[in-house]
């Protein structure tokens, strides 16, 4: 019963940077910009966070650090692709490289330090119910933090005028400029969020994932959750099904090599990537285009002069 515990508790701990990451980019995407630059921002995010935090001891300014890295990052992304119209999947792909470059050099001198855990929100009473005590009531705030995320996400795109608005213009970005909504405006700000989300995401994974900084940290979880984002058919609620999805094959395969089941731990760590295709494969296409994606996504929007 311990065993079974620690593994939920593991699942939901390699799960929510895949989920704080996908919803950022949900909402990105749901706005007609496709971010290939995920992976990049996540890596920013992890140096910077663990960076300030180690520097000022700090785990707050740590986090905000992260966040504002990640929007940094997607600010240098927008004025690419929405100031100068340029190619989406190249500036994504260029976004990347150049985060875990950067990254890498940020977070030199921080390599080989540690940092103590961040205190999880225990509720008492609650706590001490066996397995789903710790399961949800003794969890850190991220996990909480992801959770709210979701469900305001959802609230936003679906029942409020912003969402509307937003939504309208990721479907067809003409018809939303000639109806006079700001379109680059909107767009702007939706790259900005999904920075910030893939910040923290990385911020997760230096200061309560790992504990420390390593280059190459984030070992593809942003291409992972970029396509949970197509996985999830571009809605909150299935973003948060595969995010957890995702973490159990990723936690699974480490458990399935501690016990030695006598295949090779290359195939056991390729299972999470090999799930990811395979997901991807198995989803439906209509007329080129997957069920659920945004209308004018990826590409350029150039207003009328």
């Amino acid at each position: 019963m311990n065993m079974f515990e620690a593994i939920l508790l593991t699942i939901i701990t390699a799960s929510t940077p895949f989920l704080i990451a996908a919803l950022g980019e949900l909402v990105v995407e749901r706005s007609g910009v496709l971010n290939l630059g995920l992976e990049g921002m996540m890596a920013m995010g992890a140096a910077c966070s663990f960076a300030v935090a180690v520097t000022f001891d700090s785990s707050v300014l740590g986090i905000l650090a992260g966040a504002l890295a990640g929007a940094l990052m997607a600010s240098l992304f927008a004025l690419v692709v929405l100031g100068f119209a340029a190619n989406q999947v190249g500036s994504g792909l260029a976004l990347t490289i150049f985060g875990l470059g950067l990254s890498g050099l940020i977070g030199a001198p921080f390599v080989g330090a540690r940092r103590d855990p961040i205190p999880h929100l225990v509720v008492p009473g609650l706590s001490d119910i066996p397995i789903i005590g710790r399961l949800f009531f003794a969890q850190d705030v991220f996990v909480y933090g992801s959770l709210a995320l979701t469900v305001g996400v959802a609230y936003f795109l679906n029942r409020t005028r912003a969402g509307l608005t937003l939504r309208s213009i990721g479907e067809n970005h003409i018809s939303a400029h000639a109806l006079g909504l700001p379109v680059l405006r909107t767009r702007f700000l939706a790259v900005l969020f999904g920075g910030a989300c893939a910040g923290l995401a990385g911020a997760y994974l230096s200061l309560v994932y790992t504990r420390f900084w390593s280059p190459g940290m984030t070992a593809g979880r942003g291409w992972i959750a970029l396509a949970l984002v197509v996985f999830a058919a571009w809605r909150p609620a299935w973003a948060l099904v595969g995010a957890y999805i995702f973490g159990a094959a990723s936690v699974l395969q480490l458990h399935a090599q501690a016990a030695q089941f006598g295949v090779p731990s290359q195939v056991l760590s390729a299972v999470p990537y090999m799930a990811t295709i395979v997901v991807l494969l198995l989803l439906s296409f209509r007329h080129g285009r997957a069920i659920g994606a945004p209308g004018s996504l990826g590409t350029p929007f150039v207003p009328e002069r």
